[in-house]
């Protein structure tokens, strides 16, 4: 595969470089409005494959390749959300130990 000159330089700049050339400046979000539109996505991801199982227990035509990649996501999703709650109480306790 052949890359123009011009992408192949633009591969090495920094990520943020890159948006704020596209055009695109990041948002003003909040952590907490980060966090909570991050537990709806898990939530969403959870209710997919409860439905994927359901339909595939039911006896509907559905693949069980289909099944197994959401209920992946979800799970991947999933343990990442609670690697970061577990981070967020680890640095929590951290900052009631530090002395003033």
């Amino acid at each position: 595969m052949i890359i123009p000159e011009v992408l192949q330089q633009r591969l090495y700049e920094p990520l943020q470089q890159q948006r704020l050339q596209a055009g695109s400046v990041p948002d003003s979000s909040s952590f907490a409005e980060t966090l909570r539109a991050f537990v709806q996505e898990v939530n969403t991801l959870q209710q997919e494959a409860g439905e994927y199982t359901e339909r595939l227990l039911k006896g509907e035509p559905v693949e069980l390749h289909d099944v197994m990649i959401a209920a992946e996501k979800a799970r991947t999703s999933f343990l990442l959300l609670l690697e970061l709650r577990n981070k967020a109480i680890e640095l929590y306790r951290e900052v009631l130990r530090m002395q003033v």
